[in-house]
């Protein structure tokens, strides 16, 4: 048997999908991303704008769409209804095209998305999400960088994995991107024998700030089935950003981050270099384990400092 589930709206009512057997064949139709009543709220929205990927990453948070046809690709039609409902809620603000990979459209589709959001008076700047310049580079062509400095301000997040992936041929397509006033930002999934020690991502975020891309965040690898060889302890992670944190410029730290399971977010790890406290003294850890104190008088509900 088949059971065709038809979202007419986002609501939390979508967690009684839980109920449904386990082995139930379904079709979910509309709309595409988190659906829960905090995405309304919010004034960002993920758009999901292709199913396609140039390449298929074993530990994707969207393994189990990337690729996908028939029923379950992405038609304009579902665009437009997509658009239609971000220009309907003026309490957005930001919007980021994701996929699959958004730069795997043509031009023509690409620009279209672009020039419908822009023309949305509450939606200030976007973002597109890709491995392109990556694994593909010649695909960022100057007619590419023309369309999208039409439509500033727009932001790219660049999914970048390993120092050896910084070839002259991403190196110039980066440029491209950055000469076109598009802010460059790096995420990268903290894979277990692949980049999870500090010599290998030392190396990768200075490279990065060589082709003016700005190391954003490092993730956790999400437990998406058959990842499980990838995945590290946090602490691994922790571990590589204090690795980092003083012993290289601070625009080469990336924030290590978790999404948080059941549309709990981006969640900050990092390591905590406040000891305690002693009195009105503040006590901190420096890079090198050098113990500080830093006054930091606290005060009372009043605002007047504890006596």
């Amino acid at each position: 048997r088949w059971l065709r589930l038809t979202v007419k709206a986002l609501g939390d009512d979508s967690a009684r999908l839980r109920d449904v057997a386990v082995g139930t064949r379904a079709i979910v139709e509309g709309p595409y991303g988190n659906l829960t009543a905090e995405r309304r709220t919010a004034d960002r929205v993920l758009l999901l704008v292709t199913n396609f990927c140039s390449v298929y990453c074993r530990y994707c948070t969207r393994a189990r769409m990337v690729g996908s046809v028939g029923e379950r690709s992405i038609r304009k039609h579902d665009l437009e209804k997509a658009i239609d409902y971000i220009a309907g809620n003026p309490v957005i603000r930001d919007v980021l095209l994701s996929g699959g990979d958004p730069l795997s459209l043509d031009d023509e589709r690409l620009e279209w998305i672009l020039a419908r959001l822009r023309a949305i008076p509450h939606v200030e700047f976007i973002r597109i999400g890709s491995k392109q310049p990556v694994v593909q580079p010649q695909r960022i062509t100057p007619a590419l960088t023309r369309i999208l400095k039409r439509y500033h301000p727009l932001w790219m997040s660049l999914h970048f994995t390993h120092p050896d992936e910084l070839t002259p041929e991403v190196a110039e397509a980066c440029a491209r991107l950055a000469d076109a006033g598009i802010p460059l930002g790096s995420q990268t999934v903290l894979l277990k024998g692949v980049n999870d020690d500090v010599p290998t991502m030392k190396a990768l975020v200075q490279g990065l700030l060589r082709i003016r891309v700005r190391p954003y965040y490092l993730y956790q690898c999400d437990p998406i089935s058959g990842s499980a060889h990838f995945r590290t302890p946090v602490e691994k992670g922790i571990e590589i950003i204090r690795g980092l944190r003083g012993h290289t410029t601070g625009y080469a730290v990336p924030t290590y981050v978790i999404d948080a399971p059941e549309g709990g977010g981006t969640i900050p790890v990092n390591p905590d270099y406040i000891t305690g406290r002693d009195g009105d003294d503040l006590l901190l850890t420096n890079y090198a384990n050098g113990s500080y104190r830093y006054p930091d008088p606290q005060t009372d509900a009043a605002g007047c400092e504890s006596a």
